[in-house]
């Protein structure tokens, strides 16, 4: 595997960088002082924005990011799409802006969904949905008061796999800088990824590496974009939840999974010495995310040296369980769980 987003080149067929083409469809919705008003399906396009909105100045918003999935028998399902939107409504809770009720947040995507599906790729492409709140309160002297007023949208972009190739990811394990505040560990905001951006490229540039574990004081926690598993072929071990990481919905699913197949799930914590002995006695590392899917890590990278991990690539577990929820995503396997749900064009 690499850490570069799947192009055109990378696979031989016309697959755009992921994210870089939207559907000409987005849902939005206003909201003034705390109220939403009515969705609408717009043709995509630049928003305006006020130059002292909330957002542009003290980092008020918040995102989702999830994927439809066009199946062999043609159809097209979102996955879990209550659990993002259910955390959207989350995230705006705990960033103090105006909390969108679950269902609308679920009946934007589903309708911007409706009205891209024909742009949803087969697999293993998918169309990648963006729910976005922005605070929009005119008040650059609002630094202490939340934003009352808020704009709801919600983008669509066809998408490829998001990493690319057959070795396992290499990982700088960071035991000094977090990748974000306690206060903003489990909100899905843009300032955590602001913030790990700066750690991630400068190890990048120095050890290739593709992507930063962050375990401040030893402890770990999660990439810049992903969770962190340990597996084994009966086990998994993964930190438990609390605040300092994204509570992550492939994360959720992927352990739900494992139950299923009869695996022994432990959430606790993860130190980075049980990590490197879990390595050294052959057990598999995986990143987990709604773009990364399930990745089989190959390699830990620190100031002490290269520990491989799998021989260098992703391990079988790691592969066995990344096949099973891509099954199920794409409608190959039975959805015992009602993680998916069908969408036609006359959603829209």
């Amino acid at each position: 595997m690499t850490s570069a987003p799947v192009t055109a080149e990378a696979q031989g067929t016309p697959v755009p960088a992921f994210g870089t083409v939207l559907a000409p469809t987005m849902a939005t919705v206003t909201v003034v002082d705390g109220a939403y008003g009515d969705l609408e399906l717009v043709l995509m396009a630049p928003i305006a924005m006020h130059p002292a909105a909330h957002a542009l100045h003290y980092g008020s918003t918040c995102f989702e990011g999830l994927k439809a999935h066009r199946g062999t028998d043609g159809k097209v399902r979102l996955f879990r799409v209550d659990a993002h939107a259910d955390r959207m409504a989350d995230s705006a809770r705990r960033l103090h802006l105006p909390v969108p009720d679950p269902a609308l947040v679920t009946e934007a995507i589903v309708r911007v969904t409706a009205a891209n599906i024909d742009l949803t790729p087969q697999a293993p492409g998918a169309l990648y949905l963006r729910p976005v709140l922005l605070g929009t309160l005119e008040n650059i002297g609002a630094a202490a008061a939340p934003s009352t007023d808020a704009l709801f949208y919600v983008i669509a972009s066809p998408v490829g796999d998001y990493f690319t190739g057959d070795r396992g990811l290499r990982l700088w394990v960071e035991t000094v800088l977090p990748r974000t505040t306690p206060q903003f560990g489990r909100i899905k905001t843009g300032a955590n990824y602001a913030m790990a951006l700066g750690p991630t490229l400068a190890k990048k540039r120095e050890h290739q590496v593709d992507q930063v574990l962050f375990a401040p004081d030893g402890d770990v926690q999660e990439t810049g974009a992903a969770n962190a598993l340990l597996l084994s072929e009966d086990r998994i071990v993964t930190r438990g939840l609390d605040d300092s990481f994204l509570h992550g919905v492939t994360r959720d699913s992927v352990l739900t999974l494992a139950r299923d197949l009869g695996m022994e799930v432990e959430e606790r914590p993860v130190s980075v010495d049980e990590l490197y002995a879990w390595c050294r006695d052959g057990g598999e590392v995986a990143l987990s995310g709604t773009a990364a899917v399930l990745a089989g890590v190959g390699a830990l990278v620190s100031d002490d040296g290269e520990c491989e991990v799998t021989g260098g690539e992703p391990g079988p577990v790691t592969s066995r369980l990344r096949n099973a929820l891509l099954a199920l995503q794409r409608g190959e396997a039975e959805d015992t769980h009602g993680w998916t749900r069908e969408v036609t064009a006359a959603d829209a």
